[in-house]
């Protein structure tokens, strides 16, 4: 049976001349403006009025991080991370489900470890958002 294809064994090529399309980014930029200087990222933060907000909203919300993380067990810290941080209260973003139902247990104590050490917060939000 040499060169004949056994039933349902059908050899498929593939076709290796097919190129694929690129974009030339230097035609579809548009030119930068005339004279203008990049803004350092630490200036523009400090010279928005919002941009300022959301970075001490940044910093309270890891300092609040890390006054719980002595309060997680050794397994669940990798899967947890700080989340943002409101007017309605914190977030804590959670790995998966089961992560979030065992924060959910715990975010009790986690309002009260906040509240003795000065942080104060409406409530502890858990929201799944995988890594």
């Amino acid at each position: 049976m040499q060169g004949r294809a056994r039933r349902g064994t059908a050899r498929k090529t593939a076709n290796f001349n097919i190129r694929p399309r690129t974009v030339d980014f230097a035609v579809s930029r548009k030119p930068a403006v005339a004279g203008a200087t990049a803004l350092p990222i630490a200036e523009a933060m400090r010279s928005s009025q919002a941009l300022t907000r959301l970075t001490d909203r940044l910093r309270e919300s890891n300092a609040m991080y890390a006054v719980i993380v002595p309060l997680l067990p050794a397994g669940l810290a990798a899967s947890v991370r700080p989340g943002p941080l409101d007017e309605a209260g914190w977030s804590l973003l959670a790995a998966n489900a089961a992560v979030a139902a065992k924060l959910r247990h715990l975010a009790p104590r986690f309002e009260e470890r906040l509240r003795e050490r000065g942080h104060a917060t409406a409530a502890v939000r858990i929201k799944v958002q995988p890594l």
